[in-house]
């Protein structure tokens, strides 16, 4: 993975929820390129939400090369365990964009345009969990992926994968 951008649609969160944040942003900065942009969201929110949706879904494209990875955080999209998620990142070999959109959710073409449509829970979270569960398991597959020592999960029944990388390198070019 060539790095990662997370984009969100929302309010920022208390200073104890953006350090938070912060920290795992900077661990996953140890291992690759991480950045985040909040996004402002649309106003006039009471009204149409299809509108809204489109609005936002084109404020996200202006980040969002057409060669990126697209991972949208969607309540209906698929569970991934943590060694799941790490193998899925370690595949991709350009920089992977993650998008939290607004309490409206995500436009529909956004979803469609996801190469991953990753729900970190069935439930509903507020978006600032939402952010620091992605930043700390972006951190997890991170190290996971380098060989650290963070995830303490097995790779099989009973046996410690050690400090051995969940996906092997790959060949040089």
């Amino acid at each position: 993975m060539n790095g990662v951008l997370v984009l969100w649609t929302g309010k920022r969160g208390s200073a104890a929820w953006e350090e938070l944040v912060g920290e795992y942003r900077l661990r996953v900065g140890r291992h690759m390129p991480a950045e985040e942009r909040r996004l402002r969201p649309v106003e006039g929110r009471s009204g149409d939400r299809s509108r809204v949706l489109a609005q936002e879904a084109m404020r996200v494209a202006l980040h969002v090369e057409p060669a990126d990875a697209v991972v949208a955080l969607d309540e209906r999209g698929i569970e991934l365990g943590s060694e799941e998620l790490a193998r899925w990142l370690g595949e991709r070999r350009l920089r992977v964009v993650a998008i939290v959109g607004s309490d409206l959710g995500l436009d529909p073409d956004l979803l469609r345009r996801a190469n991953l449509r990753l729900a970190l829970s069935r439930l509903t979270l507020p978006h600032q969990l939402a952010r620091l569960i992605l930043w700390e398991q972006l951190y997890r597959a991170s190290d996971l992926l380098a060989g650290g020592s963070y995830h303490r999960g097995f790779a099989e029944a009973g046996k410690s994968r050690g400090r051995r990388p969940v996906v092997p390198p790959r060949p040089g070019p």
